[in-house]
C-alpha cells in the first residue's frame, strides 16, 4: 500500500519560514517525479514545484520561485519543500504528490499517488 505523509505544516507569520517533509512508503521511491500542490479554500489544487528522480531538474510556479526550494532524499524516501518569505496568499493545504518520472511537468492529471495534505497558515 502506497502512503504519503506530510508533516511540517502550521501557523507562521508574514516573512516567516516553514519546512515541510513527505515520507514516502511502498512504492520504490526513486522511480517517481516528486511534487508539492497546495489548494485554498474555494480553490482548485494547484501544482507548486516538482523535482526529478535524480534531483537534477526542478520546476517551479512563478509566484513561489526564489523562496521556495524543492529537494528529496532518495535513501530516506522523503521529499521536502523549504518556504521562507511566506506570504498570507501561500495560505492552503499543501499536498505531497508522486508523478512519472520521466518528466518534471505535473498536473492534477498525471499523479499517481497523492498524501493526504498538510495545512499551512500565513497570518498577515
Amino acid at each position: 500500500q502506497v502512503q504519503l505523509v506530510e508533516s511540517g505544516g502550521g501557523l507562521v507569520q508574514t516573512g516567516g519560514s516553514l519546512r515541510l517533509s513527505c515520507q514516502a512508503s511502498g512504492l520504490s521511491f526513486s522511480d517517481y517525479t516528486m511534487g508539492w500542490f497546495r489548494q485554498a479554500p474555494g480553490l482548485g489544487r494547484e501544482f507548486v514545484t516538482a523535482i526529478s528522480w535524480h534531483s537534477t531538474t526542478t520546476r517551479y510556479t512563478p509566484s513561489v520561485k526564489g523562496r521556495f526550494a524543492i529537494s528529496r532524499d532518495n535513501t530516506l524516501n522523503t521529499v521536502y519543500l523549504q518556504m521562507n518569505s511566506l506570504k498570507p496568499d501561500d495560505t492552503a493545504v499543501y499536498y505531497c504528490a508522486a508523478g512519472p518520472k520521466s518528466t518534471v511537468v505535473l498536473s492534477t492529471a498525471n499523479i499517481d499517488y497523492w498524501g493526504q495534505g498538510t495545512q499551512v497558515t500565513v497570518s498577515s
